[in-house]
């Protein structure tokens, strides 16, 4: 018989790559999981992982198991909801991973939400950037993400996940006050060629789309400021620094002293934001109330043209 709490540190194995990284999410030590993955292999007879370096990497077998792993895990998930539900579960607390303009559009409404209609959910909230909060939910580290797509993310179709689409919003172009091309109604991107940039560090989602876009748009950006604040973004770009694209709702609060705000011409990159939670969890009595204020505090968001 398959220990299914093997099954959850073959997965993080094959999430994190290295037996030392899967430790540290699960709070084992490596020696542990080592442990555990041979256990585990003993138990099905077969290889399951190979070691490349200081990392690993599954086998065929180990992929075929993971396939499965990834439905028992979820499978549990379900059972957890549902006698949950059975308990009437209308009380408890519930961790989300979100990032902060995330947490400021969407997240801070839907708490507002929660307690008029479901007083007995707490939240607790952990500011994570769009690529960290959905590895915190497949690590057990949260119960739910508010994520963008980015590039590397997991798949829309990933067994391992449930999403629900929330908002897209496309990125405007920040200029400092008279600027040449801040004249016009929009800015066509080419026209920004030989600028300097202003970005966000590299693994940061918004830097991959704005190199994304500018590619699309036929060059690519000197990034010569990192920022990752949106805030110092916008000051460095009315300082005369250089441009820079920034999500729309990013923009709200903040001062725009000396820049001008323009539509991009043309394709624009547009930020997807989705909650997920591990797939089988959805139904659970205290995330389903919270995944449906979130859909509701996002009613609106999306720009026309961001399907």
């Amino acid at each position: 018989m398959i220990d299914p709490r093997r099954l959850r540190i073959l997965r993080a194995a094959a999430d994190h790559r290295t037996v030392t990284a899967a430790a540290a999410a699960l709070y084992l030590t490596p020696s542990a999981v080592s442990q555990q993955l041979a256990a585990l292999e003993q138990e099905t007879g077969h290889t399951l992982l190979t070691r490349s370096g200081r990392g690993v990497r599954l086998t065929p077998a180990g992929e075929i198991l993971l396939e499965h792993a990834n439905e028992v895990l979820a499978q549990l998930e379900r059972a957890e909801a549902e006698l949950a539900a059975y308990a009437d579960g209308t009380a408890g607390e519930v961790s989300v991973a979100a990032f902060a303009t995330g947490i400021a559009e969407v997240l801070a409404p839907a708490i507002g939400r929660l307690a008029e209609r479901h007083p007995g959910i707490r939240l607790r909230v952990r500011d994570a950037e769009g690529d960290e909060s959905l590895p915190l939910v497949l690590d057990g580290e949260a119960d739910l993400a508010l994520a963008v797509e980015y590039r590397g993310a997991p798949r829309e179709g990933d067994r391992r996940l449930a999403r629900v689409p929330l908002y897209a919003e496309p990125f405007d172009a920040v200029l400092r006050a008279g600027h040449p091309l801040a004249r016009g109604p929009e800015v066509a991107l080419a026209a920004l060629a030989e600028s300097d940039w202003i970005g966000q560090s590299p693994g940061n989602p918004c830097h991959d789309m704005v190199l994304l876009a500018c590619e699309l748009a036929g060059f690519e950006p000197r990034l010569v400021h990192v920022s990752d604040d949106f805030r110092a973004v916008v000051a460095l770009a009315g300082a005369g620094a250089g441009v820079a694209l920034v999500p729309r709702s990013a923009l709200r609060g903040i001062e725009l002293k000396d820049v001008v705000v323009r539509p991009v011409a043309g394709p624009a990159a547009f930020r997807r934001v989705f909650a997920a939670v591990r797939r089988g969890a959805e139904g659970h009595p205290l995330i389903r109330p919270v995944l449906d204020a979130l859909a509701r505090s996002a009613a609106g968001l999306s720009a026309p043209g961001s399907a």
